[in-house]
């Protein structure tokens, strides 16, 4: 593949092409590759995977397009009958300053403030993939609809074709059953694009500080959905939360939401992987449905709903664009 991938380089960038594996992925193979055009972190994959190499660039793009956060740019994306390359721009990353999360929660506060595409609508123009899993993203003029339909309900379907216990299935439609009473605060989402897959996998700093994000799944969606992400598998950067808050507001109420968005997440993983993650998938649940339960009864007890979604675990580990 190494040589076909230099080989199809030149024909598309012209020039003489070398390649050296950077790793892989689930789908696709990644290189450094350098040539006329300079150095380039390539992706290659089979024709079949064309469509996720071009939901990736579409969402760098649109991120780019938004003059707030640093991506890699999009040089070429393109698909022939034996295989398909995205070619970014290559990325020299660098331990993270002291300041990293500070200027992280800038960007990114500073990303969802931004004017999002959609007319105030929820969803994306087109489906994309959240790591190996199709991610659903019709439009929808309300954001409780989106995540019933295209986030929760969408994976509950597609754990039920893969025989997942009925107990859990039973539980997330109780779950999607009760979505008002967890923004019964007043919370009103403001559609706002959103990097979608942002775990501490798919951020790093430039040699100068800069942050970067990498390896999206995007979406105009509740901003709250980030950040909740960015608590499943560890914590984001000292300083990050302030930066934020400053930058782009928190409401109050996000902590109630926390376990809710981090539910999707799980849910994938438990498609993806099974195992422990069918477990605190059904841990999540409950407690949401005993959040909802406590609020009713005026008794909101967050510190179970929080044990059960703050996980360290196996995760999916792209590779990084260097």
């Amino acid at each position: 593949m190494q040589n076909a991938a230099a080989d199809l380089l030149s024909r598309r960038l012209g020039g003489r092409w070398t390649l050296r594996p950077a790793g892989g992925s689930g789908f696709a193979a990644t290189w450094h590759a350098h040539g006329g055009a300079g150095d380039l972190f390539v992706k290659s994959a089979p024709p079949e995977a064309a469509g996720m190499l071009q939901a990736e660039a579409d969402g760098l793009a649109a991120l780019a397009a938004t003059g707030t956060v640093r991506v890699p740019a999009v040089v070429d994306c393109w698909a022939t009958e034996g295989a398909c390359l995205l070619a970014l721009e290559h990325l020299a990353f660098a331990p993270p300053p002291h300041d990293f999360g500070a200027r992280l929660g800038a960007a990114l506060g500073a990303l969802h403030r931004a004017r999002a595409p959609g007319d105030g609508r929820f969803g994306w123009q087109r489906d994309n993939w959240i790591g190996g899993t199709p991610q659903a993203n019709r439009w929808h003029d309300d954001w409780i609809g989106f995540l019933a339909h295209e986030r929760l309900g969408a994976l509950a379907a597609r754990l039920a074709a893969d025989g997942a216990p009925a107990r859990l299935l039973d539980g997330v439609q109780r779950v999607i059953e009760r979505l008002p009473r967890f923004f019964d605060d007043g919370h009103v989402p403001r559609p706002a694009l959103i990097h979608g897959d942002l775990w501490s996998g798919n951020w790093a700093a430039l040699g100068d500080g800069t942050p970067v994000v990498y390896d999206p799944a995007v979406s105009v969606s509740d901003a709250e959905a980030e950040l909740a992400m960015m608590e499943l598998f560890g914590q984001p950067p000292a300083g990050f939360l302030e930066a934020y808050r400053a930058s782009a507001g928190l409401s109050p109420g996000y902590p109630r939401r926390r376990g809710l968005y981090q539910l999707y997440h799980l849910l994938n993983h438990a498609l993806l992987f099974g195992g422990g993650y069918l477990g605190s998938a059904q841990q999540a649940v409950d407690a949401l449905l005993d959040s909802s339960a406590r609020a009713e009864s005026g008794q909101v007890g967050m510190q179970s709903l929080r044990s059960a979604t703050s996980l360290r675990g196996p995760h999916r580990s792209p590779p990084d664009p260097t």
